[in-house]
């Protein structure tokens, strides 16, 4: 109530005689207020001096250690038509085991009997190589008898030759005789035509000498003729011995143009056989691939198309399946500025969710429900949410992490740092301070051998 009147009630009331006066305003109330207030104050300042763990938090979730381990989908590398099912979801598969049968859409590859046939043309082919191989025998043995065969004639050719020379050797020497029994039939019928003009020799010694001399020139023309002759047939022989090249040597030259043609043809069969061979392999690759099957163990988690019937293309989702064996492990998410607080080995608190728990972060030892675990792997390069992934594993050295929780399942993350008084965390908090960046003594001895 405020004095503004002037009569003034307080002076004229006396308030002594009520309880609650005696009460409020007696000394000994005062005074145990005010020793409340000393032992506050007391308390206040021996907590502002307690030790108090900073820690960096993130949200994360349950994951695995290995990238193997973790839930996949499965995929057909072949567009197909779903046929029939051999699972349902929940169902628990191992290796090689049949989840889903597909069938064929595309035309090219509907043929049942397509392995079959390409199998046909393959060994089709391959008598074609065959054939191509006997026919390249066939011709190098030609072209070895033709050379042995334009020996030969070269040889006979070559004789032949050398006859020839013989005897035109022999004509010319017939011819020289002949020219010389040419002069000497015309001296003795020059000498008998003198002796015959002196009186000598008859008239009939005359005749016969000079009917002499024609027969000797007649045999002087004749041994030229044979002569002539004779060179000619060297040079006859000259040009057959060429011929016998020219003639040979396209021939040869035939038959070894058939065998390259043969080889080509060979080797263009048996590319043909290889791609058959790689066409026939591909398409049992490709029956193979109608049998969807099981990676590895583990249990289907759900059917991504489901539908009878319904087709899809290469590389779509199927189903997905999760793995039966598998280390867990807890992703988790740090801002910037955290990120040179982490270091490999760190220790970490965590909390799952759906796990109760009382959590006291500056208090670790003091909190009950939270598991231990190390940082194992931090991510060099930024997420899509703004910060960098850390991953975590158990610690092998604490309690062993629930059997229940799932991969997937929320988790609260704390990273244990530097122990500080609990005034100095107030203060950094009043003043948007980071935790005291320190490198751990294990991090910094790595760094410095290596």
């Amino acid at each position: 109530m405020l004095n503004i009147s002037h009569n003034q009630l307080n002076k004229k009331v006396s308030l002594e005689g009520y309880k609650s006066f005696n009460k409020s305003f007696t000394s000994k109330s005062n005074k145990l207020f005010s020793r409340f207030l000393g032992v506050f104050a007391i308390i206040v300042i021996i907590i502002l001096f307690l030790p108090w763990t900073q820690n960096v938090s993130g949200n994360g979730f349950v994951t695995t250690l290995t990238p193997d381990q973790r839930p996949q989908t499965i995929q057909s590398p072949i567009p197909g038509r779903l046929e029939k099912w051999f699972v349902k979801e929940g169902d628990f598969v191992k290796k090689g085991d049949t989840i889903l049968f597909i069938s064929e859409i595309k035309t090219e590859y509907q043929d049942p009997k397509l392995v079959e046939r390409t199998n046909e043309q393959r060994d089709a082919k391959s008598r074609s190589v065959v054939s191509y191989q006997e026919k390249i025998k066939a011709l190098t043995n030609q072209a070895g008898a033709l050379t042995n065969e334009r020996q030969l004639k070269l040889s006979q050719a070559q004789n032949k030759l050398i006859q020839s020379r013989y005897k035109t050797t022999s004509d010319s020497i017939d011819y020289t005789a002949a020219k010389t029994n040419l002069e000497i039939a015309q001296r003795q019928l020059e000498r008998t035509e003198t002796l015959q003009k002196e009186g000598l020799k008859a008239m009939t010694d005359v005749e016969t000498k000079r009917l002499k001399l024609q027969e000797t020139q007649a045999k002087l023309i004749g041994q030229e003729n044979k002569l002539l002759s004779s060179r000619n047939e060297v040079i006859n022989a000259q040009l057959e011995i060429n011929r016998i090249r020219a003639e040979y040597a396209d021939k040869i030259a035939k038959s070894k143009s058939d065998r390259y043609t043969a080889e080509s043809d060979q080797f263009e069969a048996e590319a043909q056989v290889s791609k058959l061979e790689n066409q026939s392999a591909n398409y049992q690759i490709r029956n193979a691939m109608y049998y969807i099957t099981a990676p590895q163990n583990g249990y289907i988690n759900k059917a991504i198309k489901g539908g009878i019937g319904e087709t899809f293309k290469e590389g779509e989702q199927l189903v997905g399946i999760m793995p039966s064996n598998y280390d867990l492990a807890v992703e988790t998410f740090v801002h910037p500025l955290d990120l040179p607080l982490m270091h490999i080995g760190e220790t970490v608190r965590i909390q799952f969710d759906g796990w109760p728990a009382i959590f006291f972060s500056g208090w670790p030892n003091a909190s009950y429900g939270t598991y231990g675990g190390k940082v194992v792997a931090i991510e060099t390069f930024i997420s899509p949410n703004g910060k960098f992934r850390v991953l975590i594993a158990p610690d092998i050295n604490e309690v062993a992490w629930p059997e229940n929780v799932r991969v997937g399942s929320g988790a609260y993350t704390i990273s244990l740092l530097k122990d500080v008084p609990i005034w100095y965390e107030v203060w950094r908090q009043l003043n948007g301070f980071p935790p005291n960046y320190y490198t751990p003594e294990a991090y910094t001895s790595t760094k410095d051998k290596k």
